[in-house]
């Protein structure tokens, strides 16, 4: 896509700021800022009908689930976000603007021209910019969600907007496949399938399509996660007859061994600086989330409440991992590095496979709730637990890329 960014963002009245200067949005807002959305006008050239309402709808579904906005219908509001769209043949552009009325300054302005199917794309990367306005750090709507579907009848690898918009399968090869997790740069996805037989680890190019057989041992060669540096693959292997953790090159070589026990060692998830990777092991009896170093050694146990504790995941700044608890149904929790202030964030339903946004705001996860297995998401505290689902089929396993 062709994207021009144009114009300028100002700091907006301090009276809009935390005493840093910023608006945390990962903890809880009591006194949230009243925004109203303008209807898109037309900036020149045609505008459809169904544009014109979507941008107003995708800005009032990012902006409020991020925290510190009031959605309001009020035109006098503290705040208004105006937004123009102009179509010519195949492209578009798209002018937006967040204003302070009561100082009647501009806090962020952006113009983007792309291709017209990319009015979306360019919708959230203003929402994007909103809150690096507001709180000195991008937003992660650009990104996009990978996760595994049965809606075609098998289990394929799909990959959607970060609000279920523009679902688009990946693999489509009638078989299983399972797992799939993004490469640091968002341009690559690794993934397991059994499309040959034997649950082998993949590493597909999203832009090209291009793929290749990574891991292809005897057994197991699932839950592939990429390191921080996108040079290393932490995966199980069972080519010995007991699932364990290995490191492999990003192209299936030097193999490395972390953990040797009897019991059952799955679900590797690296730390943000790739000093260590948590994972489940059943050594003690029951599934529980241990810490290791990212050489294997100084295995610690994380979990110490709950029989059955599984799919860790690491938040991007390190400070918290979030897993499923098993109690009748699965419920997310999260819980500090160091084993403290374990959290329960979910009660409804049967909650599994959470994951952290690339800026730590949000988790993505998969929930039974509504009947069914959909994919859903909340804020880092638990709140504002969202359905995103782009259909009513059976929908897993999801995890989010950086911004595109």
């Amino acid at each position: 896509m062709r994207t021009f960014f144009l114009l300028f963002f100002l700091l907006l009245a301090p009276r809009l700021f935390a005493a840093e200067g910023y608006i945390d949005v990962t903890a809880p807002v009591s006194g949230k800022l009243k925004l109203f959305i303008a209807p898109t006008t037309v900036l020149s050239g045609q505008a459809p009908a169904e544009t014109a309402k979507e941008l107003p709808e995708l800005f009032g579904f990012d902006l409020a689930i991020a925290g510190p906005f009031d959605i309001s219908a009020d035109a006098t509001s503290p705040l208004i976000l105006k937004s123009s769209v102009g179509v010519q043949g195949e492209t578009a552009t798209i002018e937006c603007r967040l204003v302070d009325q009561v100082l009647n300054r501009e806090v962020a302005a952006k113009r983007y021209t792309g291709r017209v199917k990319d009015l979306r794309r360019m919708g959230h990367a203003f929402s994007d910019e909103v809150l690096r306005a507001l709180t000195g750090q991008k937003g992660p709507f650009t990104g996009k969600i990978a996760y595994v579907s049965k809606v075609s009848g098998n289990k394929e690898i799909y990959i959607m907007d970060y609000d279920g918009h523009n679902a688009q399968r990946l693999s489509n090869n009638g078989s299983i496949n399972l797992y799939p997790d993004f490469a640091p740069s968002g341009k690559e996805v690794i993934y397991t399938s059994y499309k040959k037989g034997n649950p082998d680890l993949y590493r597909r190019e999203l832009f090209t399509g291009l793929e290749a057989r990574v891991s292809f041992r005897s057994g197991l060669n699932a839950m592939g996660v990429f390191s921080p540096d996108g040079n290393r693959i932490a995966l199980v292997l069972s080519k010995d007859g007991n699932s364990e953790i290995y490191v492999i090159a990003r192209d299936g070589k030097e193999l490395s061994r972390l953990t040797k026990n009897h019991a059952i060692d799955v679900s590797p998830a690296w730390s943000p600086d790739g000093s260590k990777i948590a994972f489940v092991s059943d050594r003690l009896g029951k599934p529980q989330i241990f810490v290791m170093d990212s050489d294997g050694g100084n295995v610690r146990r994380l979990t110490t409440s709950g029989s059955y504790n599984v799919t860790p995941r690491w938040s991007p700044k390190g400070d918290r991992i979030v897993y499923a608890r098993k109690e009748g149904a699965f419920q997310i929790y999260a819980i500090n590095p160091d084993g403290t202030q374990d959290t329960q964030l979910t009660s409804t339903g049967s909650n599994e496979h959470p994951r952290f946004s690339p800026d730590g705001r949000f988790i993505v996860f998969s929930s039974t709730r509504d009947g069914g297995e959909g994919l859903y998401l909340m804020r880092a505290d638990g709140s504002t637990q969202t359905r995103i689902s782009p259909n009513k089929g059976l929908n897993t396993h999801p995890t989010w890329s950086v911004n595109w």
